[in-house]
C-alpha cells in the first residue's frame, strides 16, 4: 500500500518537472498530453501506476537529452508511454472481465436460487396432486367397499327373504300335497306309492313288484295304485306327468312306462298330460318306475 501512495505521488510531481521542457520539444508535450489523457480517463486512472511513472521518468529524461542522445531518449520514451497506455488498457479489461465474471457468477446464483424454487414449487406441487389422488382413491376404494357391503347385505337379505318364501311354498306345496294324498286315498280306497320332492316336482316310486321279471303288465298292487295315483293327479289341476319305466332289456322300460299311462288315462287322467320314458337301466326292489308330477 505504501509502495502505490510514492507511485502515485510521483506521477503528480514528475509532470511538472517536464513541463518546462515541454515548450521547447513537441515530443515531449505529445508524450505528456498521452499520460494526461490516461490519468483523466476514469476507466484507467488509478492503473498500471508503475508503467506510468516509468513512461514520466522517460519523458523527463527526453526533455533534458542532449542533441546526440535526442532520438534514443525520444524512442525510450514513446516506448514507455505505449507500455504504460498498454498496461493502463490491460488492467481495465482484467477489471471489466473480473466484473463480468462475478456478474455471470451472481446470475447463475440467481438462476440457480430460482430453479431451485421453481423445482420446490413444482415438487409441492406434484405432491399435493399425489396425496389428492390418493385421498380420492381412498374415497373409491371405501365407496366401492360400502357398495360391496350394502350389496351383500341385499343379496343376503333377498337370499334369506327367498329361501324363506321357498320353505313356505315348499311347505304349502307339501301340505297340499298330504292333504290331496289323504283325500285320493280316501276316495279311491287304496294307497299311493311312497313320494319324495326334488328339483323335479314330487316323485312318485313305484317298487320292485311292481311288474314280474321282465314283463311290462302292471301288477294287482300297482294297479291299486295307480288306481289312487289319478284320483291324486285330478286333484287341484296338478301340473304334466313323465312316467319313467326302468329295466336292463331292451324296451321293456319303455313298454312299462306306456302301461303305467295307460292305466292312468283309463282312470281318467288325460292322456296329454303324460310323458313317458324308457330308462335302460336295471329295476331293482325298491324301484321299477318313478311318476314324476311337475309343480
Amino acid at each position: 500500500m505504501g509502495i502505490r501512495i510514492l507511485l502515485v505521488a510521483g506521477l503528480l510531481a514528475v509532470p511538472l518537472l517536464a513541463t518546462a521542457a515541454a515548450a521547447e520539444d513537441p515530443a515531449v508535450a505529445m508524450l505528456n498530453q498521452r499520460l494526461i489523457t490516461l490519468q483523466a480517463d476514469a476507466r484507467t486512472t488509478d492503473l498500471a501506476a508503475l508503467e506510468r511513472l516509468q513512461a514520466q521518468q522517460a519523458i523527463v529524461v527526453l526533455a533534458k537529452a542532449r542533441r546526440k542522445e535526442l532520438d534514443q531518449a525520444r524512442y525510450r520514451a514513446e516506448r514507455r508511454v505505449a507500455i504504460a497506455e498498454a498496461s493502463a488498457r490491460a488492467e481495465a479489461a482484467r477489471r471489466e472481465v473480473d466484473r463480468l465474471e462475478r456478474t455471470r457468477s451472481e446470475l447463475l446464483v440467481e438462476a440457480s436460487r430460482r430453479e431451485a424454487a421453481r423445482a420446490r414449487q413444482e415438487a409441492e406441487r406434484l405432491r399435493v396432486q399425489a396425496q389428492i389422488q390418493a385421498e380420492e382413491a381412498e374415497r373409491l376404494r371405501q365407496a366401492a367397499e360400502a357398495e360391496t357391503l350394502a350389496r351383500q347385505d341385499a343379496e343376503a337379505a333377498l337370499t334369506s327373504v327367498a329361501g324363506k318364501q321357498a320353505a313356505r311354498v315348499s311347505s304349502a306345496q307339501q301340505n297340499a300335497a298330504r292333504l290331496a294324498r289323504e283325500e285320493a286315498e280316501l276316495v279311491s280306497g287304496k294307497k299311493l306309492p311312497a313320494s319324495r320332492f326334488d328339483n323335479r316336482g314330487e316323485v312318485f316310486t313305484l317298487a320292485g313288484d311292481a311288474f314280474a321279471a321282465g314283463q311290462a303288465t302292471p301288477s294287482a298292487a300297482a294297479r291299486d295304485q295307480l288306481k289312487a295315483m289319478a284320483e291324486y293327479l285330478n286333484i287341484g289341476k296338478k301340473g304334466r306327468v313323465t312316467i319313467e319305466g326302468y329295466d336292463s332289456a331292451n324296451g321293456v322300460g319303455q313298454r312299462r312306462a306306456q302301461a303305467l299311462k295307460d292305466a292312468l288315462v283309463a282312470a281318467g287322467v288325460g292322456a296329454s298330460r303324460i310323458q313317458v320314458s324308457g330308462k335302460k337301466a336295471a329295476a331293482t326292489r325298491a324301484r321299477s318306475a318313478e311318476v314324476i308330477v311337475a309343480p
